[in-house]
């Protein structure tokens, strides 16, 4: 047609679209898939982070034993002539120090017998039990917003009661044992009740109050333990108590070869199915869970506070108080003294969080710090210094504690509430540049 001009004819018939461009390199972002969005959450998890946590600690670990190993840093003198030998005598290092834990906490490969092999799991069962015990006790004060750091108090008052009331009876063991059990446990409970009675009546802050309430109860206890016909053992000047009485002492799980495995450690898995009941299904659970997440719309909810907060420390020291019972009805049954505790009462803070305040999830971190415990003997007789256990342990906490350090250094997924801080630290930067 002469009458169309090129320019008419050209823009008559229809453009051809490209595909619309997108990925990684055009700022356009893929619609995730039902396994992208599984595996991110995944990452995401607390499961993950806390698995992470264990593994950087025990790199941590590992660095420490390489470090002090006599070998390494006689190797480490010719370093750079031959650096092949530190590096062999490092792994060497390395390598047998953990093997000893494993040794000392799971299977010993090199026992005579079958009994001789699995014996250290039944000793990392035996040293987990108070933790666990006393573990939940402040994992459930932490579920209700109280911050207990008074379980060593409440195991040394559980000791005292039990040591008044229960040392002094002459009864069958099918009485006697159950009875020095719940003075044990009443004890512990009626020391953390106080607690969570001057908070509700005198709102005075439970660190404070539960760490006044520790020395107290160490100086009352020490003083009964010094004190001829109160705790202390007759004959003798030290301060003491007399040994547990055979009909008081928990009989062993698994028959004498396991003498560390006692009945002390079904009762603790009984108390972390009560915790885990009490806490997750219960109506008291459910408001004691509301009062950690914000007292004050508990209140408004019409749910007494104050007699929660007594309700809350009831059972976290009565929790305390069976953690006593698992060591002078288990553990130390010659005579106990001021010290019966052993450290279990703050150690049970980082079992809490290391279980993240769930009572299978402290279960669970109990018996791993048992099984540290249990290994690090095995450790220690290799001339590895013990305190690179307590080491592990506290960096566990640490990165457990900073879950976005454990994600940078995994590069591991950012949370909805991290990139939202992200952003909001972006706008705050732009509305100042601004």
């Amino acid at each position: 047609m002469s009458g169309t001009t090129p320019g008419a004819a050209d823009a008559a018939q229809p453009v051809e679209e490209l595909p619309r461009a997108d990925g990684p390199l055009t700022g356009q972002d893929q619609p995730a898939t039902r396994s992208g969005i599984f595996l991110k959450e995944l990452l995401r998890g607390s499961a993950v982070t806390t698995f992470l946590a264990i593994v950087l600690a025990m790199i941590v670990g590992g660095i420490l034993i390489a470090i002090t190993n006599e070998d390494v840093q006689e190797a480490s003198g010719y370093f750079f002539a031959r650096p092949g030998d530190t590096l062999v005598a490092a792994w060497h290092a390395i390598t047998g120090g953990y093997e000893a834990l494993f040794r000392g906490a799971v299977f010993n490969a090199k026992g005579n017998s079958f009994a001789a092999q699995i014996r250290p799991l039944t000793n990392s069962l035996g040293f987990a039990a108070p933790l666990i015990a006393a573990g939940l006790g402040v994992a459930l004060a932490f579920r209700a917003g109280l911050f207990n750091i008074g379980a060593r108090g409440q195991m040394l008052v559980g000791a005292m009661f039990a040591g008044l009331f229960a040392f002094n009876l002459d009864l069958p063991l099918w009485l006697h044992l159950p009875i020095t059990l719940v003075a044990g446990i009443v004890g512990g409970a009626l020391w953390g009740g106080l607690v969570g009675l001057l908070k509700a009546k005198t709102g005075a802050h439970e660190v404070i109050l539960t760490i006044m309430l520790n020395y107290v109860a160490f100086y009352l206890l020490l003083w009964m333990l010094r004190t001829p016909g109160l705790l202390q053992a007759p004959g003798s000047n030290q301060p003491q108590s007399r040994p547990t009485p055979a009909t008081a002492q928990f009989p062993d799980l698994l028959g004498p070869l396991f003498p560390s495995l006692d009945w002390g450690f079904v009762v603790v898995v009984l108390a972390t199915v009560f915790v885990w009941w009490l806490i997750e299904r219960s109506s008291l659970g459910m408001r004691l869970r509301a009062l950690g997440e914000n007292p004050h719309a508990a209140r408004a909810a019409g749910m007494n506070v104050d007699r929660l907060y007594v309700y809350a420390m009831l059972f976290a020291g009565g929790l305390a108080g069976l953690a006593a019972m698992n060591q002078i009805q288990g553990n130390v049954t010659t005579g106990f003294a001021a010290t019966i505790d052993a450290g279990i009462g703050f150690d049970a803070i980082t079992v809490a969080l290391l279980g993240r305040s769930r009572a299978w999830g402290t279960f669970a971190a109990g018996i791993l710090f048992g099984a540290l415990k249990a290994g690090s003997f095995s450790m220690q007789a290799q001339g590895i210094p013990v305190d690179i256990v307590l080491v592990v342990q506290s960096l566990i906490v640490l990165f457990i504690a900073a879950p976005p350090l454990l994600r940078a250094i995994f590069f591991l997924p950012k949370t909805d509430a991290e990139k939202a801080a992200k952003a909001r630290d972006k706008a705050a930067k732009k509305a100042v540049t601004a």
